[in-house]
């Protein structure tokens, strides 16, 4: 009898065995203060965030004036009237500097976001990013708004990534969700990379030769190349478009990237917009010219995926404006009957921005629920490993 009992056991084990999921090694990578331990099992949810709370161990505010390098029009910090969880949505909603500094501030004040508390200091010094004083010609930056990112809680290489969200409504309004590297592994942007999940603009009607680019249009692409005067951005550039009136700030939707050692894949709603392959490298598809050491090969010694073969953590930005071309000007470009109240060009761009409020500001619907309309809306973040 008891070596029937023992051999029941052993087949019960064997079955149990053979029946249990087999674990397939994952290539992913990642580190962090919320980062789980490796290895993984491909299909493993390693990262996850429903927005039930704001948790600041996973996302960090930033706090700079810098614009994002682009001249944004925004001041991005940390506070609950522009990035707050409710209901199980993550918002950030832009809002006016003026009101709580004062009409006349913008012209004659000084921002200085120095910070005299580890959380409020100033994250990005680059382009006056920590304090800017406004004159009449160059005013403050406007408007408020959030950016957050898992610089220190989470940073991952290949996985799937996949992100619910809504996007804003509103004149020159420009939400984003990416990727930024851990470490500059190879240099200084764009040589160690860029991955831009989503980004849109919130105009309602704006057109260039007849296509929506405002609500109705989102992109994605990868930023790479050995100097910012050698960027491959445009070799890898994807958008998707709605329907008329079917805009993406009319719903959440499903923005998703499967980032593996061979290629990187853009997906919206699952609907492939681009798979990049490697291929022979990120250098060849960007077509790069060696004119001098500042501008040779940074990946020479890397793999076929470099610069994307080193961890990078997430961002989630709604910023404002800029003059870096992301906003074509009107003419040639259209938006509506309300034009655009500043050029790329004007060296007061911020100033005839805000001077224009009363065209774009009622766009922004922020008398109507509370501004919600006008508010980047992300109902969770997730990464699987591979």
């Amino acid at each position: 009898m008891k070596f029937v009992v023992v051999l029941a056991c052993l087949l019960a084990a064997a079955l149990a065995e053979e029946g249990s999921p087999k674990c397939t090694p994952s290539p992913t990578t990642a580190s962090g203060s919320q980062a789980r331990a490796g290895p993984y099992c491909s299909g493993d949810l390693i990262f996850e965030d429903n927005f039930n709370h704001l948790d600041f161990e996973k996302w960090e505010h930033e706090n700079t004036l810098a614009g994002g390098g682009n001249w944004e029009f925004q001041w991005y910090t940390n506070n609950r009237a522009n990035s707050y969880c409710e209901n199980g949505i993550f918002y950030i909603r832009p809002t006016a500097v003026a009101d709580d500094t004062g009409e006349g501030f913008l012209s004659s004040g000084t921002l200085n976001i120095h910070g005299g508390q580890p959380a409020d200091l100033c994250t990005g010094p680059f382009f006056w990013g920590c304090e800017r004083a406004g004159n009449p010609t160059n005013i403050v930056n406007p408007i408020k708004s959030a950016r957050v990112r898992t610089v220190e809680s989470f940073n991952f290489k290949f996985g799937k990534l996949e992100v619910r969200a809504k996007m804003p409504t509103g004149d020159w309004l420009w939400p984003a969700v990416w990727l930024l590297p851990k470490r500059q592994v190879y240099g200084s942007w764009p040589a160690s990379g860029e991955i831009d999940l989503v980004e849109s603009r919130g105009n309602l009607d704006y057109r260039v030769n007849g296509v929506h680019i405002g609500v109705e249009q989102v992109g994605s692409t990868l930023h790479f190349g050995p100097n910012p005067n050698q960027n491959g951005y445009d070799t890898t550039l994807s958008y998707k478009n709605s329907g008329p009136g079917q805009g993406f700030n009319t719903g959440f939707h499903l923005y998703q990237l499967e980032w593996t050692p061979d290629h990187i894949t853009f997906s919206v709603d699952n609907q492939v917009l681009r798979r990049i392959d490697a291929g022979t490298g990120f250098w060849s598809r960007g077509g790069f010219v060696t004119t001098s050491p500042a501008s040779e090969n940074p990946w020479m010694h890397a793999s076929v995926m470099a610069p994307f073969d080193q961890e990078f953590y997430i961002i989630m930005n709604l910023a404002v404006g800029g003059t870096n071309g992301f906003f074509p000007d009107v003419p040639p470009a259209t938006n509506g009957n309300r034009g655009k109240p500043y050029s790329n060009n004007s060296p007061a761009a911020a100033r005839d921005f805000w001077n224009g409020r009363n065209i774009w500001q009622p766009t922004w619907q922020m008398n109507v629920n509370r501004g919600k309309e006008s508010s980047l809306q992300v109902d969770y973040v997730r990464v699987w490993a591979l």
